[in-house]
């Protein structure tokens, strides 16, 4: 594969890359998800620069919808604040756009698939492309139905990252591990997304089946919020995606202005990357 800065590279070389060199220096991933547009765009420009300082692994870029799926109530309000505001696809993929060029952490778009279906698969696949995202992360896409996306991805050399969840039964967690591109999302309860203060039980066991399923790296996300946590997780994952908590505190700074608020994301995020293994 060619060198991520190579002009050949494909985007998710940079992903690859990015785990080898943690693999190569003991690290673990640290993966924030923050919303694109809240409280605007100028500031999801400086929050992901804030996380690219702070030593973030990589950022999913939450894409807002009026109806989302597994967000709990943090991220549903981000989302609406965004869409009240005016933030739209263009806009989304105009927010990637320049913090790409300004950060070295890959950017990830998650989006609901039914985004991806009314845009198109090959103009939302050649847009992320030239937006300079590594790729997605589709929630609700079923691995039945995700030929189409996935050989698409294949073919821009853009990751697609899949999710397994409590709930998923072994054989189905096969098939989606063995699918998953960039690395595999392992959903750490069942329920919808919310910072929780426990990690929950079984939650090891389930990432060392799913090692025994998959090349690629494994994360988990969902209630993930603490340093603590985080140092918990990467003790058998590979990463630890931490959103709500992240998301409710843009939410409680935005106030303060872009730069109060983009200190406070690098201090937080800095004590998450601080904590990792």
């Amino acid at each position: 594969m060619a060198a991520p800065d190579s002009p050949t590279a494909p985007p998710i070389a940079t992903l690859e890359a990015m785990f080898a060199a943690n693999r190569a220096a003991g690290q673990k991933a640290v993966a924030p998800f923050v919303t694109a547009g809240d409280p605007d765009a100028a500031t999801s420009v400086a929050v992901l620069e804030a996380l690219d300082r702070a030593g973030a692994s990589l950022c999913e870029l939450g894409v807002p919808y009026s109806d989302p799926i597994a967000d709990g109530p943090v991220i549903q309000a981000s989302y609406t604040r965004a869409l009240a505001a005016g933030i739209t696809l263009e806009g989304v993929f105009g927010i990637a756009r320049e913090a790409a060029g300004r950060v070295a952490m890959p950017i990830l778009a998650m989006a609901s698939y039914s985004l991806v279906f009314r845009r198109g698969i090959e103009r939302f696949v050649a847009d992320a492309v030239a937006a300079g995202l590594a790729g997605f992360v589709v929630p609700d896409l079923p691995v039945e139905e995700s030929d189409d996306l996935d050989g698409a991805c294949r073919s821009a050399g853009l990751a697609l990252v899949r999710l397994v969840t409590p709930t998923t039964p072994p054989e189905r967690a096969a098939a989606i591990a063995a699918k998953s591109t960039g690395f595999l999302y392992c959903v750490s309860v069942a329920g919808v997304t919310g910072a929780r203060t426990e990690l929950p039980a079984g939650l090891i066991d389930r990432v060392k089946w799913l090692r025994t399923q998959t090349d690629v790296p494994i994360l988990v996300g969902f209630g993930i919020s603490s340093p603590e946590q985080v140092k918990a997780v990467c003790q058998v994952a590979d990463g630890a995606i931490v959103g709500s908590a992240l998301v409710r505190l843009v939410a409680e700074q935005a106030a303060a202005g872009p730069a109060a608020l983009a200190a406070a994301v690098e201090r937080y995020v800095g004590g998450l990357v601080a904590a990792r293994a």
